[in-house]
């Protein structure tokens, strides 16, 4: 696979995230697969620019450090070490310093978790309650993170594992700490973007490990082909 360099500025002259992360080449098997759904190719690598390399004036007071710290540790609550070391590397590259990303190390180890759990609100549903880890910023990482992007994370480990506890009082946490309506819009689009990113990555590797076998064409279907 190819190593993902994302020593530049995300999205001005990085080729597509998706490609980078599955060591995608061009005129290789997967690029023709991925060409054959060019509008969704584009529309994947459209939102990682929206969300990471947003056009002036963005919307919200949500930071580039911000935005690459919770993708960090969205894929590292995916275990998918490769994305995260793509964004963390990323955030050290735009001068947060390598203790941001080694605190957003530190707390993917300690929010690790197998979901989703949670408990719905009383009625049919009620039987599928599962417990779980309640995550928030341990201390000693908290002093390094800040008040208000611990909380980002929290609320991400809980879009992650436990979005059925989603609750006005966890929306109360973000604004407290200094999240905005507009902030926290966002905030919910990274995680729901990494969602989706990481299950892209990991189809298409799945695709390259274990490619359909090749049928031959039939006399009538060859004849068929333009």
């Amino acid at each position: 696979m190819s190593q993902a360099n994302p020593s530049s500025l995300p999205g001005q002259t990085l080729p597509d995230v998706i490609d980078l992360l599955v060591g995608i080449e061009p005129g290789d098997r997967l690029d023709t697969i991925r060409r054959h759904r060019l509008q969704a190719r584009t529309h994947a690598q459209e939102s990682y620019r929206a969300l990471f390399a947003p056009t002036a004036p963005a919307p919200g007071a949500v930071t580039l450090a911000e935005r690459l710290a919770v993708a960090a540790f969205v894929a590292g609550l995916h275990q998918q070490p490769d994305a995260a070391a793509f964004y963390a590397a990323a955030l050290v590259a735009q001068d947060a310093g390598a203790g941001l990303a080694q605190a957003i190390a530190a707390e993917v180890s300690r929010g690790a978790a197998q979901g989703p759990y949670g408990h719905y609100p009383a009625g049919p549903l009620s039987r599928e309650n599962t417990d779980g880890l309640a995550y928030a910023v341990g201390e000693a990482q908290r002093a390094v993170l800040g008040a208000r992007l611990s909380a980002g994370l929290a609320h991400a480990h809980l879009l992650t594992f436990r979005p059925r506890d989603a609750s006005p009082e966890a929306l109360q946490a973000l604004l407290s700490a200094g999240w905005s309506a507009t902030d926290i819009v966002i905030l919910s689009q990274l995680v729901a973007f990494l969602s989706f990113q990481i299950r892209v990555v990991v189809g298409l590797r799945t695709l390259a490990a274990h490619p359909a076998p090749h049928t031959p064409l039939s006399p009538r279907t060859a004849e068929a082909q333009p």
